[in-house]
């Protein structure tokens, strides 16, 4: 399994019968596909759909239903097209309760920079901002590091998008909560050491002594 379906497999394991949930653009929306059984969950896409489905298989696609990155998707029995601002009405009013997205950065405070690479054009903030204030909880799913740059940072280098806000990081190798004495690395991959996840993070992780083997 690569990097990307790996750390989707593994975020699916945090979602709750009942859940509504937002899943950002690129790897989140692999999420969809791993949603373990006997888990009810209503997935929202904030371009304007409430219960969609798994990624379309080839040869089914309908360039009608898509995600909001421009994907083919599914939706599932009983699901609702509604227009942006409907969409976003849901979000800003705290009803969905989990959104799962993608990071530039996240510091132990929990804040989180995934909008823009200073110096580099970048189409807008899109749906990030509104998501991270209006859900009830964020995971950040991401790789670990790019080209041998931590993501996981004692402060935050690029502009934010949200200050506290980020409560959980899945990466290919570990899971970290972040609490209010900083970032906990619960789970390690298969593979690596605690030594090896703090190598190439910018925060000082507290590793724990029942540090658990990350399963997916």
């Amino acid at each position: 399994m690569d990097t990307k379906n790996f750390i989707a497999k593994r975020v699916a394991k945090e979602l709750k019968d009942g859940d509504v949930v937002n899943l950002g653009i690129g790897l989140p929306t692999l999420v969809a596909n791993y949603v373990p059984e006997g888990i009810q969950i209503t997935l929202q896409a904030e371009h304007g759909i409430l219960g969609s489905g798994p990624a379309a298989k080839p040869g089914e696609e309908d360039p009608e239903i898509i995600n909001a990155g421009g994907f083919p998707i599914t939706v599932l029995p009983g699901a609702c097209f509604f227009d942006s601002s409907t969409s976003f009405g849901i979000i800003r009013g705290g009803h969905v309760d989990v959104t799962i997205l993608g990071a530039l950065q996240v510091d132990e405070k929990g804040n989180i920079a995934n909008w823009m690479v200073p110096g580099k054009r970048v189409p807008g903030m899109g749906g990030a901002m509104d998501l991270v204030v209006g859900a009830k909880e964020v995971i950040v799913a991401m790789e670990h590091a790019i080209k041998g740059e931590p993501k996981i940072m004692k402060t935050c280098t690029y502009p934010l998008t949200a200050v506290g806000v980020v409560k959980k990081i899945i990466t290919e190798m570990g899971v970290m909560d972040i609490t209010k004495d900083g970032i906990v690395l619960t789970e390690v991959a298969p593979g690596f050491t605690a030594e090896d996840v703090q190598a190439v993070t910018d925060a000082k992780l507290i590793v724990p002594n029942n540090l658990a083997v990350m399963e997916i």
